[in-house]
């Protein structure tokens, strides 16, 4: 993928980069702490951080489609504004077999769990090479297989989103590993990936384009999941759960910019009649009563 919207905001991404303090191997341990406010009750509205300073700044409304405004701008407020993103590494493989394609997403998530789907979203045909490739693997196969980018090889992902040829394969560009074992798919799944995902095309949605008529824009994909697969050691014994700490994923943040998980809470789902009273204990709250 090229950087026609200007993702980099860095005249020279090295220099910058060899500024920065090392990898730090440590964070790489996920841990929990508490949330920022434990004691936090019905009714309290936003926590602590949300400090005098915050409160006192004003919001600005954008009108996507400002005549004038140009079509980056969306897409660059997006990402960076949804953040964070998990990234879809997608596999995906030509009709004949004659060549196989391996590109990030992070217009992705799962949708349902029953039947169990993916979403996965495209840029507008013509601004992304990766793009056009894997849709069109994916509409004339129907199949494909979704991987979940982890910290040891974020890097050679981000290879795999290289603006190469049709006929050069992001697999050897990348140095990753095609694993050709999957049972209801014919691309190849990423062997180095503690997750894997094989997915079988439900439906694919093409949108017109927004701000230049008579032009397609943005497309959806919609994947039903066929099968999983998980690293041994990052599987707990029901197979319903996959170990963070192990899986270590990233996402995708603003401009260029990936995110690791490396910290979280937990926060209780609350009841109403338990947690907040039943309908009495509602409307003194809402009374300002309670």
């Amino acid at each position: 993928m090229g950087d026609k919207v200007g993702r980099n905001p860095h005249p020279d991404f090295k220099k910058v980069e060899a500024s920065r303090e090392e990898w730090d191997a440590s964070a790489s341990s996920f841990h929990y702490t508490k949330t920022a406010n434990p004691d936090w009750k019905f009714g309290d509205g936003a926590n602590h951080l949300h400090d005098s300073a915050s409160k006192a700044k004003k919001h600005i409304a954008i009108d996507p489609y400002t005549p004038g405004r140009p079509w980056g701008s969306n897409y660059k407020l997006l990402i960076s504004g949804v953040t964070p993103r998990p990234i879809a590494f997608l596999s995906t493989r030509s009709a004949d077999g004659s060549s196989a394609n391996l590109a990030p997403f992070s217009f992705f998530n799962v949708v349902s769990e029953d039947p169990p789907l993916l979403a996965v979203g495209f840029a507008r045909p013509g601004e992304d090479r990766d793009a056009k490739d894997s849709l069109r693997n994916l509409r004339e196969t129907g199949e494909c297989v979704v991987n979940i980018i982890s910290e040891h090889f974020v890097e050679a992902a981000n290879g795999a989103s290289v603006d190469a040829p049709h006929d050069v394969s992001e697999w050897a560009l990348s140095g990753l590993t095609p694993a050709n074992d999957c049972e209801t798919v014919k691309c190849a799944r990423v062997k180095e990936a503690v997750f894997s995902i094989e997915a079988k095309l439900d439906y694919v949605r093409e949108y017109d384009s927004r701000v230049v008529e008579g032009r397609k824009g943005g497309t959806i994909a919609i994947l039903e999941i066929t099968r999983f697969w998980v690293r041994e050691d990052a599987l707990n014994e029901d197979q319903n759960l996959i170990d963070i700490s192990v899986l270590k994923p990233m996402s995708r943040l603003g401009g260029i910019t990936y995110g690791r998980t490396t910290q979280g809470i937990e926060l209780l789902r609350p009841g109403f009649e338990k947690d907040v009273g039943g309908r009495e204990g509602a409307e003194k709250i809402i009374n300002g009563t309670k």
